[in-house]
């Protein structure tokens, strides 16, 4: 995928070349109050103003999408389509075709190869940002030419029965028609998915300095990136520059610890010229609490970059140094899963779930379902749905005071679907709107507290349990540590199990943890939930 602007490397790694809540109200959202900023225009608050690569939409972390992944799949696409449109010209010219010599089937046949083989150099998967549809279909042109020459040459050259030789120039046009109609619809796809801001990754930038002056100018030439903003601590005393580039310096590093565009936020790129050795390292120190991947960008004057393990965005060297790197095939195998099992679960579950919120109704006054803020993928704030549990006058959105035995604030019905965890079965709407997974770490309600202390203050790694999708069930569940966490020791156990979770996460994990949560669950009566 060569080309000025091409699906690019969405998954950011880089070493590919391509591609009603009670808690409070929407509006108050990040992605609503960056939107809002957004309208507001010059008098917004500094630190959301725009630069010349934010797309129009800012979308989470999780919904980007992979640029290797989308052309496998308009290739895979194609692929059927064209052995589709080959059976039925075969079907239409004889009945029988399917009985005859594979010598007279081998023009079609070869003719569907040569196309095949014809699209990628000819750029039929180059969707760059200055092309225009006609140009690209010039492109799809050049490939269906070369498969049609091949099967008229294969047609003179093996002398098929005069009905297969015909055959053969009705597959040309049939197959013209069936591509151009494909990927007029890619066409349009990618043009939807760049205006939604889901195929380019977004990346700010730590350190105003000509690094980052040479990563923003390759980006912005390149389409490899969107760099949304540049951090550096110079902005607290007045010495940053306002902008890098067209790129706004929205605050110093310690600002992009709390910033509302983390979530929206694929990587940060630490750009300090690595001589500065100490000053790299407290900066490093400063962002290992974020669940976003963090990279230095190598200046290879200043230090050897040969023995670290590289990536490169905008032409430019990159060295991992904390985050977890996203596998194409691993998300993609976790998202097909959860959307399987999820609807399996909904169809099995939903007498159930009727059931259940029957008797919530009956039981107290109030609404069936409770949604509260919590955190998802990349410090994202999700909206969670449960049944209600508690009275509605009690409802904690917030879980300042987390459920202890026997508390008041229970209904009766809330004290049975909590202990069996039926409280937790609207979430599977979650998991098929691709907020959660069934399986990961439990999300935990926004400002939840531990004591008097919120539970994000205790262990410095808490935010990593956000650098995977949260669950409806996890490693931490099944190993005994559900519902509130107490003491300072049992945050620390739920994020130890949390981030084993991540680090060994595979099908067989997920589906081991599946198949024991409800023998766990029922088998645990000590458990307050």
């Amino acid at each position: 995928m060569g080309g000025e602007a091409e699906l690019r490397p969405m998954t950011l790694t880089f070493a590919h070349p391509r591609l009603v809540e009670e808690a409070m109200p929407v509006a108050d959202a990040p992605m609503e109050a960056l939107a809002r900023a957004d309208r507001l225009g010059p008098e917004v608050d500094p630190r959301d103003r725009r630069g010349p690569m934010r797309p129009e939409t800012l979308a989470p972390a999780r919904t980007r999408m992979s640029g290797p992944v989308v052309e496998k799949s308009f290739r895979l696409l194609d692929g059927a389509l064209m052995l589709a449109t080959a059976a039925g010209v075969l079907a239409f010219a004889d009945p029988r075709a399917f009985e005859a010599p594979l010598s007279d089937l081998a023009p079609v046949l070869l003719g569907l190869a040569a196309v095949l083989l014809s699209l990628p150099p000819a750029g039929a998967y180059r969707f760059t940002r200055r092309e225009g549809l006609s140009r690209h279909l010039g492109r799809l042109l050049l490939a269906v030419v070369i498969g049609g020459t091949v099967a008229w040459a294969t047609s003179l050259a093996v002398e098929p029965s005069p009905i297969f030789a015909r055959a053969a120039g009705l597959w040309f046009f049939a197959a013209g028609a069936a591509l151009y109609t494909a990927h007029v619809g890619w066409w349009l796809l990618v043009r939807r998915w760049r205006k939604d801001g889901r195929l380019t990754p977004n990346v700010v930038v730590v350190g105003a300095t000509p690094n980052a002056a040479r990563l923003i100018e390759s980006a912005l030439a390149s389409g490899d990136a969107a760099v949304l903003g540049v951090f550096d601590d110079r902005a607290l005393t007045g010495r940053a520059p306002d902008q890098i580039g067209g790129v706004p310096v929205l605050g110093g590093a310690s600002d992009l610890l709390g910033h509302r565009i983390l979530p929206y936020v694929d990587r940060i790129v630490i750009t300090v010229t690595s001589s500065a050795q100490a000053r790299v390292r407290q900066i490093v120190e400063q962002l290992r609490a974020l669940p976003n991947p963090v990279t230095l960008f190598v200046d290879i004057d200043g230090v050897d970059g040969r023995s670290a393990t590289l990536y490169r965005l905008a032409d430019a060297p990159l060295a991992q140094i904390s985050g977890v790197e996203r596998h194409d095939g691993r998300v993609l195998a976790k998202r097909v899963q959860d959307l399987i099992f999820g609807l399996a679960a909904l169809v099995v579950a939903a007498p159930v779930m009727a059931l259940v919120a029957l008797a919530v109704k009956l039981d107290s006054p109030g609404p069936v379902l409770f949604r509260q803020r919590r955190h998802g993928f990349a410090n994202e704030e999700i909206t969670v749905w449960k049944f209600r549990s508690m009275s509605w006058a009690d409802r904690d959105e917030r879980a300042s005071k987390q459920v202890v035995a026997d508390d008041p604030r229970v209904t009766r019905v809330g004290r049975f679907i909590r202990r069996t965890s039926l409280d937790e079965l609207p979430q599977v709407f979650n998991v098929l709107s691709g907020e959660m997974s069934l399986v990961g770490p439990r999300p935990h309600a926004i400002g939840m507290k531990t004591g008097q202390v919120e539970s994000s203050r205790l262990v410095a790694e808490y935010a990593w349990r956000h650098r995977m999708k949260p669950g409806v069930t996890g490693w931490a569940q099944i190993n005994g540590s559900r519902g509130p966490v107490h003491t300072a020791a049992d945050v620390r156990r739920r994020v130890t199990l949390d981030l084993e979770y991540i680090d060994r996460q595979s099908f067989a994990f997920d589906l081991y943890i599946l198949l024991t949560t409800l023998p766990r669950l029922l088998g645990d009566r000590a458990e307050v939930r």
